[in-house]
């Protein structure tokens, strides 16, 4: 096999829940005096850590009380709207289930909060597929930068071009291509098109129902 892990992304590709968290972000940002638009927002934002978007937003001059005033405000509305339809992303369970079968270390790489990955990997029961769970706050750099996926990958202890990426965001694409890593695309916001054309790209996909995993492992 060409690859001998697996290394997903958390919002937007193990759950469907990138609208509900621009809502919530658009919502707390008009109380704060700032008005977005979402579109643009979800493409500048996608894949950084709370407190980098806060300052992109709202400006460098915020201090911590205020960093997390907003943050926690963010998500906390994020959590209430979206308890009631949390759920895996069609056929999430069966890959991960095969991947078991096959052996596969796999890790969850994600600029979310520690309160949103327990609202998610914990939740839903999600957390026992991954040997490696790496947050927002165990890294210096939100995505594009690769340092997440490169830690993902030393506690696994598995080179980085062996791993495999599953992403939804274009920024995430890119933090796995300067990472070294190939990836699959699963297209919950994004559209295929998007990333048509990038070699280290493999497939993108709606879901992980239009998946084979032997296949994309080579």
């Amino acid at each position: 096999m060409k690859y001998s892990a697996l290394i997903f992304d958390m919002d937007g590709t193990l759950v469907h829940n990138m609208p509900i968290h621009n809502q919530a972000w658009q919502d707390t940002l008009a109380e704060a005096g700032v008005q977005i638009d979402l579109d643009e927002f979800n493409r500048a934002t996608t894949g950084k850590k709370t407190p980098e978007i806060l300052r992109m937003t709202l400006g460098p001059q915020l201090n911590d009380s205020e960093m997390a005033y907003w943050g926690e405000r963010k998500e906390a509305l994020y959590r209430k709207r979206f308890a009631c339809c949390r759920e895996p992303l069609p056929g999430l369970l069966d890959l991960l289930e095969q991947a078991q079968t096959l052996g596969l270390p796999m890790a969850v790489a994600s600029a979310a909060p520690p309160d949103n990955i327990t609202f998610i990997l914990d939740e839903l029961d999600l957390r026992r597929h991954f040997q490696a769970v790496v947050g927002g706050e165990d890294v210096q750099h939100g995505k594009p930068n690769p340092e997440i996926f490169l830690k993902s990958a030393r506690i696994l202890g598995v080179e980085p071009e062996n791993c495999l990426v599953f992403e939804d965001a274009l920024a995430g694409i890119e933090a796995a291509r300067r990472a070294g890593m190939d990836a699959v695309m699963i297209c919950t916001t994004i559209d295929a098109q998007e990333v048509a054309g990038q070699p280290h790209v493999l497939r993108a996909v709606p879901d992980f129902t239009h998946l084979d995993l032997e296949t994309l492992l080579g």
